[in-house]
């Protein structure tokens, strides 16, 4: 068997947010967002469509949204790409998921909560290792809540998980792993099937299933990702070649000091000053101020 890849928006709204995926999805949510609990026990698969209410407000479409029975609405991405702003778009769409509840002479008191899954391919958040981070409004001192969690982050980023088959123990590390790995994988295996509702998002992945015009939706769409990603690098491979040029003589001052201070209890001030490029002068002077140091 061959699988698509789910990462991408064709495939991921195919599997997670067309009319056969009320199990799946529910299965999805109830793992990433509440650690396996059956707390979703229906919901409904909504238009991902958001529309805008008022005239010149960007108009903005999300890979699957679904409402739930407690009246909660969930509006979920696939994010393959760090793009510019994308952090930006989150909040704007889960803000707009928020305030188009309501028609011009409801009250607020029919807001209901949103909660915006964002699962990422990429590292958003390098200062701490954790998979899932969840954001919300709070007191930025005392730290308690407003309004509930009224608007709720959830981002799951799929680099920082790196279980092995073997390794999987919970429905949110299987379902991971099915993101991460199945377009690698040539069969289901054993401990995925275990979940029924992950067997069935194979069988929605895999290639034989497709129509022609599905398949060549999702070739497109990986040529795209790639020239993307490869345009990415070569921005970034630019712009660090140009960096270090000017780097070079911004640093080359520090570099030959740094190296001196190292040399200082090995080589004599001659022999430093012609390794490093320092005058003699430089080099005495750091030798002092590395004896000052001692004292």
């Amino acid at each position: 068997m061959i699988f698509i890849n789910p990462k991408t928006d064709f495939a991921f709204k195919k599997i997670f947010g067309s009319e056969e995926s009320k199990d799946i999805l529910i299965s999805f949510l109830n793992a990433l967002l509440y650690q396996d609990h059956p707390t979703i026990e229906d919901l409904d698969i909504l238009n991902p469509y958001l529309a805008p209410r008022i005239r010149g407000m960007k108009d903005t479409y999300l890979d699957v949204k679904a409402k739930l029975k407690t009246g909660q609405t969930v509006i979920i991405e696939m994010q393959v790409l760090n793009v510019e702003g994308f952090e930006k778009r989150i909040l704007y769409n889960a803000a707009k998921a928020y305030s188009i509840q309501l028609d011009i002479r409801d009250s607020y008191s029919r807001l209901n909560p949103v909660i915006a899954l964002t699962i990422t391919d990429f590292t958003m958040f390098p200062q701490f290792d954790k998979l899932i981070s969840r954001f919300a409004l709070k007191e930025t001192e005392y730290l308690f809540d407003y309004s509930v969690y009224d608007i709720e982050l959830v981002f799951v980023e799929l680099p920082k998980f790196t279980k092995k088959l073997f390794e999987l123990e919970t429905v949110a590390d299987k379902w991971l792993y099915f993101l991460k790995e199945a377009r690698k994988l040539g069969e289901v295996p054993d401990i995925m099937e275990e979940v029924p509702e992950i067997q069935k998002a194979f069988r929605l992945a895999n290639q034989a299933n497709l129509t022609r015009e599905e398949l060549e939706d999702v070739e497109h769409r990986e040529i795209f990702i790639q020239d993307q990603r490869n345009a990415i690098i070569k921005a970034t491979n630019q712009g660090l070649a140009q960096g270090i040029e000017q780097g070079i003589e911004q640093g080359k001052k520090q570099t030959q000091i740094e190296i001196a201070r190292k040399l200082l209890d090995i080589l004599d001030e001659e022999m430093i000053s012609q390794k490093t490029g320092l005058t003699i002068e430089e080099v005495l002077q750091l030798k002092q101020n590395s004896t000052d140091e001692d004292g």
